[in-house]
């Protein structure tokens, strides 16, 4: 599998990378990153082949097709930390919530956030890599309340590598914020920031592509890499389970092997919609990727009229948290695989330039042809939790947002998987209010106070957080970022 820039080559960054390469050095010329070249499709019999697959033999089997190069022994290892899900059989488990309508939850792991499907094996690959190349590494990630967890579980003590992990104050729930302050292992270092995530991502940016910065890490002998989704190590991950659900679905007697089905996910950064549009690529039977939003909707309105438009946009702040996003990184891979390098760039660049681009209408054909989306309000997003409360079924914040797009017309016929990004304990205040009516104050009394109403214990891993000590109190202003991180790296060596 070859990787290559989607907005054209500088002469300072190789124009062509293996996975491997791509996974240590995301960032590409012109502020761009890397995009497989291709994507070969798999033979027509795979799926029959894989239907009793597995999980894990599903995925070895997909991370072969792609030719990625990563000695096997390292990826059946990495693909073994799927057993520490709550069901090593199944850690993505598909449920019906009702007719035609089914649930795939991925959230199972040890965060309790879907960000672990990717980042439990990327972390050990990762690791791998760099002891392998006798290389220390700087991880730098920027979260809007579940990549931080799950980026400081999987890397938390690995060998060679260091991780710098950067969040919004007050931009996150409760408990994400508790699962990164309270990690307290050596090779980790967390900072609030004052701002909100589109700030944090924009810095791990800059910091990427800083000369001075890397200056600086080179003469700590320290490489950079990334766990954001501007890193493909964590797309290839998110592409594996589109096709578990789908033959879990066949299995469950929902959908023939071969009839298509719609997706509904909800997106911030997009790498989850990204993972589900390459397992279309690929040959998936995905009849449309319907993006659901908050009111944070700029993805909305690009998918319904192909201008991507900030210039009129300042972040809310809403009850889903985790996709209170304005410029998604991801869309870019979309641009790059329908348009390629010269149009990316250009579109990007005005992006950059004057907040917007606006696609042709050929273009926004394209785009239309394989996606659709809507976007919820918070109140909406919390009658539909409570609705679903009402079935017996408790649905995150995040996860209700699907609940809009699963009603437009065009899908009530027709199967349709909600893509369940996170445990209802990420987010209990919410919670609590849309099905107990409180205003709780805090998380842990509304944690407590949604598990009564549901006749259910809340986790060890949750409860135990709030008798932690914080590890990482520091909470500074953007431009201190660099040297709190330059700090911490010097006081380990």
């Amino acid at each position: 599998m070859i990787f290559t820039e989607t907005r054209g080559n500088d002469g300072k960054h190789q124009a062509r990378l293996s996975f491997s390469g791509a996974l240590q050095s995301p960032i590409a010329s012109f502020g761009g990153i890397y995009s497989p070249e291709s994507m070969p499709p798999l033979d027509p019999d795979f799926l029959g082949a894989h239907l009793d697959s597995s999980y894990k033999k599903l995925a070895l089997a997909l991370l072969q097709h792609l030719g990625i190069d990563i000695d096997t022994q390292v990826l059946r290892q990495a693909l073994d930390l799927y057993d520490r899900f709550d069901d090593a059989t199944d850690p993505v488990p598909v449920v019906k919530l009702d007719q035609k309508l089914y649930v795939s939850e991925l959230y199972h792991g040890p965060t309790r956030a879907f960000k672990d499907m990717a980042l439990q094996p990327f972390g050990l690959i990762l690791s791998a890599l760099a002891q392998q190349q006798q290389k220390q590494y700087l991880i730098l990630t920027a979260t809007s309340g579940d990549t931080g967890p799950a980026a400081l579980e999987t890397f938390r003590n690995r060998a060679n590598i260091r991780v710098a992990c950067l969040y919004p104050d007050g931009g996150t729930s409760d408990v994400q914020r508790l699962q990164m302050v309270t990690e307290d292992a050596p090779n980790i270092k967390v900072i609030g920031i004052r701002g909100n995530f589109d700030d944090a991502q924009s810095a791990l940016k800059s910091l990427l592509s800083s000369k001075t910065f890397n200056q600086r890490l080179c003469a700590l002998k320290i490489s950079l890499s990334a766990a954001n989704s501007v890193n493909f190590g964590r797309i290839i991950f998110q592409m594996i389970y589109q096709f578990h659900c789908y033959l879990a679905l066949v299995r469950q007697q929902a959908i023939t092997l071969g009839e298509g089905i719609v997706l509904h996910i909800p997106s911030g950064n997009f790498g989850n919609a990204l993972g589900a549009y390459y397992a279309h690529r690929l040959g998936l039977p995905i009849t449309k990727i319907a993006i659901a939003s908050n009111a944070n909707n700029v993805l909305t309105e690009w998918i319904q009229t192909g201008r991507y438009d900030l210039s009129h946009r300042a972040l809310i702040t809403t009850t889903s948290p985790a996709m209170d996003i304005l410029k998604s990184s991801n869309v870019e891979r979309v641009l790059f695989d329908l348009f390629g390098a010269t149009r990316t760039r250009e579109l990007m660049q005005q992006l950059d330039e004057l907040g917007w681009y606006q696609l042709e209408p050929q273009e926004h054909e394209q785009v239309t042809g394989i996606f659709a989306a809507d976007f919820c309000s918070d109140s909406e997003g919390k009658e539909y939790i409570r609705q679903t409360f009402a079935q017996g079924y408790l649905l995150d914040p995040h996860t209700a947002t699907c609940l809009k797009t699963c009603q437009s017309e065009p899908f009530m016929d027709q199967v349709n998987l909600i893509y369940s990004t996170a445990e209802w304990t990420k987010f209990a205040s919410v919670m609590d209010n849309a099905i107990n009516g409180n205003e709780p104050d805090s998380d842990q009394a509304a944690l407590e106070s949604v598990a009564t109403a549901a006749g259910i214990e809340v986790p060890e891993v949750i409860a135990q957080l709030f008798e932690k000590p914080i590890a990482h109190p520091d909470v500074v202003d953007k431009q201190d970022i660099e040297s709190e991180i330059l700090k911490f790296l010097e006081s380990e060596r």
